[in-house]
């Protein structure tokens, strides 16, 4: 009983290290943000707490020395690039991972294959990329050349959350809807789709936040327009200036607000799967 003990309060002082390594940066990082500016910098102590830096970021602070961060356009990019990269990898990671759910012939070479997108380092993909597009005189953009690694490398990450997905699908109500007369196309649509719907927002999830933070491949391939991630080393390479800091919260706080939307979809998927359940052998007829 000594032992177990010992080992709970090893295991609670392990999670409490743990849990100060992941937020400690954003806690440090929140708290220079509100350095006086302009004159204030990225250190200890706190000068004057005060939100020009915030104002600084959103373009309403009195002008200074210290020119706006380049983020505008990039972010608009970043985020066209990444709701273009969800899209197009959720859509074939279902599409994939229905496709596994019956045996064919080279199904294990066709899974290896679609896991090696996410294998392979994202430098030397994007050296690679960048090569072939050179060798054939294609122009490197983050809606071409960096679009397409970026599905690349999220597409194995909605294929395998949408495998697990499948795996634990019980294929009765499929076939209950298929034996009342229902067509393939309409069974999907009211039968398998409402089930799976919380493991396509889960793949959604993980492909836009995966392309909307990618930096090596976007490298190699965005050529001369770049995105937020490319923007902000570009200026972090040169000065850094609290105002990156009051950046940083501004994303990381859209980074929750994104999870919170999150939540509520699932929670409204699983209360309405909850209600159907009891008639959707009607409800597909």
């Amino acid at each position: 009983m000594h032992h177990l003990v010992k080992a709970r309060w090893a295991l609670a002082a392990f999670t409490a290290l743990f849990l100060i390594f992941l937020y400690g940066p954003f806690v440090v990082m929140g708290i220079l943000s509100f350095q006086q500016g302009p004159e204030g910098g990225p250190q200890f102590p706190i000068i004057e707490w005060s939100t020009y830096w915030y104002e600084h970021v959103v373009g309403i602070a009195p002008a200074s020395r210290i020119a706006p961060l380049p983020v505008g356009e990039a972010l608009i990019r970043s985020l066209t690039l990444a709701f273009a990269t969800m899209i197009v990898s959720t859509i074939l990671g279902t599409m994939t991972a229905q496709a596994f759910r019956t045996k064919f012939k080279g199904s294990g070479f066709v899974f290896y294959l679609v896991v090696l997108g996410m294998m392979v380092p994202g430098v030397l993909l994007g050296l690679g990329m960048s090569l072939v597009a050179h060798q054939f005189g294609i122009d490197r953009n983050w809606w071409s050349t960096a679009f397409v690694l970026h599905v690349v490398y999220t597409f194995p990450f909605a294929f395998l959350v949408m495998l697990a997905i499948f795996n634990r699908f019980d294929s009765s109500v499929e076939e209950a809807s298929l034996a009342l007369g229902v067509s393939p196309r309409r069974t999907f649509q009211k039968v398998t789709f409402p089930i799976i719907f919380p493991g396509i927002l889960s793949a959604m999830l993980f492909a836009f936040t995966l392309s909307y933070d990618e930096f090596p491949r976007t490298l190699f391939t965005g050529g001369s327009e770049v995105t937020m991630p490319l923007a902000i080393y570009g200026t972090f390479s040169v000065e850094i200036h609290p105002n990156l800091f009051a950046f940083g919260v501004l994303t990381t706080l859209f980074s929750f607000a994104l999870l919170s939307v999150y939540a509520i979809l699932m929670g409204l998927s699983a209360r309405r799967l909850s209600v159907r359940s009891t008639g959707i052998q009607e409800d597909a007829a």
